[in-house]
C-alpha cells in the first residue's frame, strides 16, 4: 500500500523582518503540528504522551492533506504575514483554512484575519478560527467576523488526575499531566511562605512562589506548596525543588491538566488550605506526587478558559458560533521544542497534550472538511450553517448560556444531512456591512482589489441583524428598553425532495417569539423559503442579562435548530468609527 503524502506544502512569511529565529517553515514551537494533526493526522496506534492517554490517535479527517503557512514567530504574528499567508493559501487552492491565532477584536477593515477570511470566503473557502482563551470573562470572544466560524472549547470524557499524598496518609486528587515516577515513598514538604528568602523584595509574594521570592536552601530537595498557579514549576526546578503542588482560585485552571517540568499537580483552594494546615502543624511534613492516571468524566462542558461573548464589533451576531473539543487534547507534536515552555526541560516527544480554543478550532475545521467531502459545491456559509443547526445544545449552568457555547457541540455526522441551510452570499455580507455603518472606503479595505464600493448599489439589509445567520441575537445596550426584534431568514432545502417543516419555539419567561409563517412547504431540492421571527417583551427585569430561547424547524427526518438570545447590559457600548 502506497503511503499517503500528508503535508503537501510548507511556506513561511517574514515580510516585516521581525523574526529572530531561523527562517524556515519547520515547527519549532509544536503548536502548529498539534493543531494540523488534530484536523487531518493519520491514525497512529499506541500513541501516548510518555504512556499517558495511550491509544490510537487520529485526526478528524485522516484522508485530508495539509498545507502549512507559518505566519508567527517568537516576536508574534504580524498583520502582513497573516495576510500573505491567507493570500498564498487561497492561490494554492486550499479547501478550508484553520487559524488557531487570535487577539483583541478589531474592526473588520483593520483585522488581518477578518480580511484574509473574507478573501477566502469570496473563493468558496470557509475559515475556522479559535475564539480565544480569556474566559470566563464576558466580552472576550475573538475572531468575530460573521463569515468566520468562531469556535469555543469544550471538554471530552477524559480527565488527567494526579494524586498528592501527605505523610499523614491523606490524599488529594489534583489536575496535571505528571510523567514522572516518584523515586522515593515520601519527600520533604514545605510551603512557599516558609521557604521565603528573607531578602526578597516586598512586592514579591512568597506564598505564591513568585520568581525571586524563595530561598534555594529551603526549596532544594523538597516538594513546595504554592498558593495560586502561574507556571511556578520552572522556578521550583531552578532552585532544586523536586515537586510542586499549587492551589488555584482561578476558574480557568480547574478544567485543564498542565504538563509540568517537574513532578506536580494543581488542587482546589479548599484542598490547598488543608495541605497548608498539615505543613504548619507537623514537625517533618512529607508528601509524594504520583504519576498521572486517566479518569472518566461527564462531557461535554465549556472550558472555563474559553472566551465568552457578547462581541463588540457587530452587536447582533452571536459569537462563538459553536463548540468543539479543546481540553486535554492528545495530538502530534514537533520534536524540535521541549514538551513544556521550560527551555531546560529535556523531554521531547512526538505527541503532547494541550488545551485551548487553538485545539478546538481544528476539530471544527475537520468537521467542515467532512461535510464538504459530501457536498463539495456548498458555500462556506452553507457548511457553517449545517454544523451550527445540527450542533447539540449544551446545558450551560452559568450566566453566559449561548454566549459561551454558541449553537452547541459539533456533530459532524448529523451535519452531513442538515435538511435546511441558511446560505449567505458575498453581496449579502456587503449589504450587512453597509447596515453596520461601513462605507465604500472601509468595505474596499476589507474586500481587497481596486474595485470601489457604494452601499447604494447593494440591496439594503433588513431586520434586526441584517444577515441570514443560523443563530439570532439581540443586544440591548439600554437595560431599560423593551425587547423588540425582527429576524428575517431564508432557508434552502438540501434534505428531502418533497417535505414540510413546522416551527417549534421555546421562549424565555416574559418574552414572546412568533414565527411567520410557522410552516414551510418544499416541492424540490434547493428550493428556498423565507420567514420572519418576531421577538417581543417588556422591560427586562433588573439583574437579568441573558434570556435564552430557540427555534427548531422539523420534518419527519430533520431537526434544524437555532438559538435565540437576548442580552442586556447596563454598561455603555463603545462605538466603532467606520
Amino acid at each position: 500500500m502506497e503511503r499517503q503524502i500528508k503535508v503537501i506544502g510548507a511556506k513561511y512569511f517574514n515580510l516585516d523582518n521581525a523574526a529572530t529565529e531561523p527562517l524556515t517553515p519547520a515547527d519549532d514551537d509544536g503548536h502548529g503540528t498539534h493543531t494540523s494533526s488534530t484536523a487531518a493526522g493519520i491514525a497512529v496506534k499506541g500513541a501516548s504522551f510518555y504512556g499517558i492517554a495511550k491509544g490510537t490517535a487520529r485526526g478528524g479527517v485522516p484522508s485530508a492533506r495539509i498545507a502549512v503557512y507559518k505566519v508567527c514567530w517568537g516576536t508574534g504574528c504580524s498583520d502582513m504575514d497573516l495576510l500573505a499567508g491567507f493570500d498564498e493559501a487561497i492561490a494554492d487552492g486550499v479547501d478550508l483554512v484553520s487559524v488557531s491565532i487570535g487577539g483583541p477584536s478589531r474592526d473588520f477593515f483593520s483585522d488581518p484575519i477578518a480580511i484574509g477570511s473574507f478573501h477566502a470566503m469570496k473563493r468558496g473557502i470557509l475559515t475556522s478560527c479559535s475564539g480565544g482563551n480569556d474566559g470566563p470573562l464576558d466580552y472576550t470572544i475573538e475572531n468575530v467576523a460573521p463569515w468566520v466560524m468562531t469556535v469555543a472549547a469544550s471538554s471530552i470524557d477524559r480527565q488527567f488526575r494526579t494524586e498528592f499524598k501527605l505523610g499523614n496518609g491523606k490524599s488529594y486528587d489534583g489536575l496535571s499531566i505528571n510523567t514522572f515516577l516518584p523515586k522515593k515513598q515520601m519527600y520533604p514538604l514545605i510551603s512557599g511562605t516558609l521557604a521565603a528568602d528573607a531578602g526578597h523584595e516586598s512586592y514579591m509574594n512568597a506564598s505564591a512562589c513568585d520568581y525571586g521570592s524563595l530561598s534555594q536552601d529551603k526549596v532544594k530537595g523538597r516538594v513546595v506548596y504554592c498558593e495560586g498557579y502561574s507556571g511556578q514549576e520552572d522556578t521550583i526546578k531552578q532552585l532544586g525543588g523536586v515537586g510542586i503542588v499549587a492551589s488555584s482560585d482561578s476558574s480557568a485552571d480547574v478544567d485543564v491538566a498542565f504538563v509540568m517540568a517537574v513532578p506536580g499537580t494543581t488542587v482546589s483552594s479548599k484542598d490547598g488550605e488543608k495541605i497548608d494546615r498539615y505543613i504548619n502543624s507537623t514537625k517533618n511534613p512529607r508528601a509524594v506526587i504520583s504519576r498521572t492516571r486517566t479518569a472518566k468524566m461527564k462531557a461535554p462542558f465549556i472550558a472555563a478558559f474559553s472566551s465568552r461573548g457578547p462581541q463588540l464589533i457587530t452587536l447582533n451576531i452571536l459569537k462563538p458560533d459553536l463548540a468543539a473539543p479543546g481540553i486535554d487534547i492528545l495530538a502530534a507534536y514537533s520534536k524540535l521544542p521541549p514538551v513544556t515552555e521550560d527551555p531546560l526541560d529535556r523531554r521531547h516527544a512526538t505527541f503532547n497534550i494541550l488545551s485551548g480554543t487553538s485545539m478546538a478550532c481544528p476539530h471544527a475545521v475537520a468537521a467542515a472538511a467532512y461535510v464538504k467531502s459530501f457536498h463539495p459545491n456548498w458555500s462556506p456559509a452553507a457548511i457553517k450553517s449545517a454544523l451550527m443547526t445540527t450542533a447539540m445544545p449544551m446545558k450551560i449552568k452559568d450566566q453566559f448560556a449561548e454566549l459561551s457555547s454558541g449553537s452547541g457541540q459539533i456533530n459532524p455526522v448529523k451535519a452531513v444531512n442538515p435538511g435546511l441551510v441558511y446560505d449567505i452570499t458575498m453581496r449579502s455580507y456587503i449589504s450587512f456591512l453597509c447596515k453596520e455603518g461601513y462605507n465604500g472606503t472601509t468595505i474596499a479595505l476589507l474586500t481587497g482589489g481596486k474595485k470601489k464600493f457604494s452601499c447604494s448599489s447593494f440591496k439594503p439589509a433588513h431586520g434586526t441583524d441584517g444577515l441570514n445567520y443560523p443563530s439570532m441575537h439581540l443586544q440591548l445596550t439600554d437595560a431599560s428598553a423593551s425587547i423588540s426584534a425582527i429576524f428575517l431568514r431564508t432557508v434552502t432545502n438540501v434534505g428531502s425532495v418533497k417535505t414540510v417543516y413546522k416551527a417549534r419555539v421555546t421562549a424565555p419567561e416574559g418574552v414572546s417569539i412568533q414565527v411567520i409563517p410557522d410552516t414551510l412547504e418544499f416541492e424540490k431540492l434547493h428550493e428556498k423559503r423565507s420567514f420572519k421571527v418576531v421577538v417581543e417583551g417588556g422591560r427586562v427585569k433588573k439583574g437579568t442579562h441573558i434570556m435564552s430561547g430557540s427555534l427548531e424547524w422539523s420534518d419527519s427526518r430533520h431537526r434544524v435548530k437555532s438559538p435565540i438570545l437576548v442580552f442586556t447590559t447596563d454598561q455603555p457600548i463603545i462605538g466603532q468609527s467606520r
